[in-house]
């Protein structure tokens, strides 16, 4: 039986990996090689993870660490007034994303959110640490990363800063990932990328990729798997929308949509974050196992809804609650859409979120600038 800690996180490496790739999520070589060369372990030694008794705090010397470090899940290191800022993104959607970049040697990458730094490990075992450049707008997740990235022998350019700006000093990049949630593709990572280039980023709860044009425009379809992202914040925030408290004066009129759909409907709550960006979404149930009986929904200019007993209330600068129901009517109307079948086009312009052809343009309300 292997005993050594580092010997014991190899065999798990491996593990992961051939459960990835007998599932489809990591299909090349290339990247199974890389995968197996970085120790997760290094970048995560405590997380917290989510149990039915709450959180839990796993360190170093827990004896389930590194099993739990070699899972395939996301793993919270980071949180501020309760609120998760930061974590290790599940390997599976890791490796989808980057095998998205379609990276090839001499590439220079541009990474958003440098987090705990394993991602930015990852890139630089593939193409150089020299050809990396990582954002992160927290400086002590940027010094830790950057302490973590050298002791495994990795250097590539930690930049302190706002990664809705990009990093222009370096530009142009071939490839640019984010790993944060964005509802609106930033206009200056189209100027830093090369024509040709791709971009992969977090949009909504899905993650789009992106083939920039020679005129400046970006376009491109969203990648089918399930994702969810920290959002994107500024310096010692927690990017989430604070919840306006419940309205005193507000509309009301009867609702039929079936409130489980809204709350449980995974495929419609990505549309959902596509057409109203930027939503807080909460549910409630009577008791644990039971159906859902109530959906609050809020937005960052303070419009607010809440759906009860048949009835929607709504309040603030927009009709919140007819924006659920428009967007579900779409949903059903359509099929039931996959994500694979939108799309996004970003320019000069703004961005435009489309359905199966850019021609068929989504009706978007309440988009925020972040």
């Amino acid at each position: 039986m292997t005993t050594h800690p580092q010997e014991r996180a190899a065999v798990l490496r491996a593990a992961l990996a051939d459960e990835l790739e007998a599932d489809g999520r990591l299909s090349d070589p290339v990247w199974r090689k890389v995968f197996e060369a970085v120790p997760r372990h290094a970048f995560v030694p405590e997380f917290w993870t989510l149990t039915p008794q709450g959180l839990r705090h796993v360190t170093s010397g827990d004896p389930d660490w590194l099993e739990s470090v070699y899972s395939d899940e996301a793993l919270a290191t980071q949180l501020t007034d309760g609120v998760a800022t930061s974590s290790s993104t599940a390997p599976g959607l890791m490796l989808r994303m980057l095998q998205a970049l379609d990276i090839a040697d001499g590439h220079r990458v541009l990474e958003i959110a440098t987090g705990t730094g394993y991602n930015a490990a990852l890139l630089a075992q593939r193409v150089g640490s020299h050809q990396v450049v990582t954002v992160e707008v927290d400086p002590g997740l940027a010094r830790t990363a950057e302490e973590r990235l050298r002791r495994c022998g990795h250097t590539p350019l930690v930049h302190t800063g706002d990664g809705r700006s990009g990093h222009p000093d370096r530009a142009p990049y071939d490839r640019l990932i984010a790993t944060c949630g964005f509802s609106t593709i930033p206009s200056a990572w189209l100027a830093q990328v090369r024509p040709a280039g791709l971009i992969v980023s977090p949009l909504g709860w899905g993650t789009v990729r992106l083939v920039v044009a020679d005129d400046g425009r970006a376009e491109g379809r969203f990648l089918p798997e399930r994702s969810y992202f920290m959002a994107v914040r500024a310096a010692g925030s927690t990017g989430v929308p604070a919840h306006p408290g419940r309205p005193e004066a507000t509309s009301g009129r009867i609702t039929g949509l079936d409130l489980t759909a809204v709350a449980e409907d995974e495929a419609f709550r990505f549309v959902l974050s596509l057409v109203a960006p930027d939503t807080g979404f909460a549910f409630e149930r009577g008791d644990a196992d039971g159906p859902v009986t109530a959906v609050e929904l809020w937005g960052p200019d303070g419009a607010w809804a809440r759906a009860q007993d048949g009835r929607a209330r709504q309040a603030g600068p927009r009709p919140l609650w007819d924006v659920v129901e428009a967007a579900y009517r779409l949903y059903v109307d359509h099929d039931r859409p996959g994500r694979e079948r939108f799309g996004v086009t970003v320019g000069a312009g703004g961005q435009r979120v489309w359905l199966d052809a850019p021609s068929r343009p989504l009706p978007v309300v309440g988009a925020a600038e972040r």
